[in-house]
């Protein structure tokens, strides 16, 4: 029997999985104030309102590492924001519970996730997107808590925010969560795929 593509070895070092269409798998990160209000199973069922099969979801509790690479790009505009990014992500995530799950969906899934979930600041998010609806907190209130906002969720930006997403929470040890629904027993795929 040929070894199917998805579960080939990476070719690179960093490319964590080869062979998966990274166009339709996007990682959803529900952030530790989701967890805390008890709203992953509400933001979830919201992911696969959206034409999506969720799978793979498991609490993770959050190591330094994994939120500064998450939030790389924060860590490197610094200088930009208004609280010390680091000590603001620390205390916000490390050793906290998270939530975490794969998306799979029909190419350009990541926009779609993106736009329902709205405008980072809940106070600037329409209705009807994820933080527009379940929202409290406001950058405006972060900014003078010097804290950094809280917006429930996460989802991948680009395919290849996907495959780092991956790395970060799943691991590449775990390639085998990237198996397409419609390749596993009894799964099927959005828009028949």
């Amino acid at each position: 029997m040929n070894a199917i593509p998805w579960d080939r070895k990476p070719a690179r070092p960093g490319d964590v999985v080869a062979g998966v269409d990274w166009e339709r798998w996007s990682v959803v990160l529900c952030k530790p104030d989701a967890v805390r209000r008890g709203l992953v199973d509400t933001l979830l069922a919201r992911i696969a309102a959206l034409d999506a099969t969720v799978l793979a979801r498991t609490q993770v509790v959050v190591e330094p590492w994994q939120v500064h690479v998450h939030y790389w790009d924060l860590l490197v505009d610094a200088d930009w924001y208004y609280c010390k990014v680091r000590a603001c992500l620390d205390e916000m995530y490390v050793g906290k519970p998270v939530c975490v799950a794969l998306a799979y969906g029909t190419p350009g899934i990541h926009g779609r996730l993106r736009r329902a979930l709205g405008h980072f600041d809940p106070t600037q998010a329409g209705p009807g997107t994820i933080r527009g609806d379940l929202g409290t907190d406001s950058a405006a209130a972060a900014m003078a808590d010097s804290r950094l906002v809280e917006n429930l969720i996460h989802t991948s930006d680009d395919p290849m925010a996907a495959r780092r997403d991956f790395g970060t929470w799943f691991g590449a040890g775990r390639r085998a969560l990237l198996t397409p629904p419609d390749l596993r027993r009894g799964g099927t795929a959005p828009g028949g795929q």
